[in-house]
């Protein structure tokens, strides 16, 4: 357990599906392959989307005890499951709400517990503990606040409500590596999602930028149209401060805008 940390995630959203026809329904919402979960080793995040391809929900996936968990961001239950049932007609599919029933804790290591599963959402490996009302946890060090905020920051990860909003199209964000299967066959926006995988191209990316540590950037736009800053580490290393936010296809140059006019410069790394 040395050098284990362990980042709380409170009470997510949870769905579970159960029944002969889970996976292969849950395979026609997901953007993921739900069959790669068989086991239980593992969870994979996915994205819900309409039929445009837009994102609506992100999610992460496990199987527990035979039937499948879809976990969501907090207060989203009630909408993810209309999303997610609304194409449930003849299947044999068993929808309960979790929500409330466990906390969710991710561990930057190894570690043991009633329901556990690999997972990797900070850009290390890692695990997932889902954790009954009562259950005594693993010992390891808090990893929160502007720690984890610089964490994700400098390896990039998307974060819902910042670089994540529903209506804008996953392969955007460099989701299609983590979320996104090409191989599984159709779901719901799988014909736009996969057309822009053949086309090559987005109208913007997510970008990392690092900043001079003393400049005064914050979430905002860049000059001339060239796309916008979405998330600022509070943590510099070596005078530099990453950032990311979304560059626009074409764009070649890249200022901050600051609030008085002025720009600052960023560099993409």
């Amino acid at each position: 357990m040395s050098g284990v940390r362990r980042i709380d995630l409170g009470f997510p959203a949870l769905l579970e599906f159960r029944g002969p026809d889970a996976v292969r329904f849950l395979n026609g919402q997901l953007t993921q392959d739900v069959r790669l979960l068989a086991g239980g080793q593992i969870s994979l995040p996915s994205c819900v989307t309409d039929a445009k391809g837009k994102l609506q929900f992100r999610v992460t996936v496990t199987e527990v005890g035979g039937a499948l968990w879809i976990a969501g961001e907090p207060g989203d239950a009630e909408a993810l499951e209309a999303r997610l049932t609304r194409y449930l007609i003849a299947d044999d599919v068993e929808v309960t709400d979790l929500t409330g029933q466990y906390a969710l804790y991710h561990f930057t290591g190894e570690i043991t517990g009633t329901i556990t599963c690999g997972a990797n959402r900070y850009g290390l490996p890692g695990t997932d503990l889902w954790c009954p009302n009562g259950e005594d946890l693993p010992a390891a060090t808090l990893l929160a606040g502007d720690e984890l905020e610089a964490l994700r920051i400098a390896n990039g990860i998307p974060a819902w409500g910042r670089e994540l909003i529903p209506g804008m199209l996953p392969p955007e964000a460099l989701l299609e590596d983590t979320d996104i299967s090409y191989y599984k066959g159709c779901y719901i926006g799988q014909e736009v999602i996969s057309r822009i995988k053949s086309a090559g191209k987005v109208n913007r990316r997510l970008t990392k930028f690092l900043f001079d540590a003393a400049a005064p950037v914050a979430a905002g736009r860049l000059a001339n149209g060239a796309g916008e800053i979405t998330s600022v580490s509070p943590v510099a290393v070596g005078g530099l401060r990453p950032a990311l936010g979304y560059v626009k296809r074409g764009a070649t140059e890249f200022n901050y805008l600051a609030a008085d006019g002025s720009l600052i410069p960023a560099r993409l790394c």
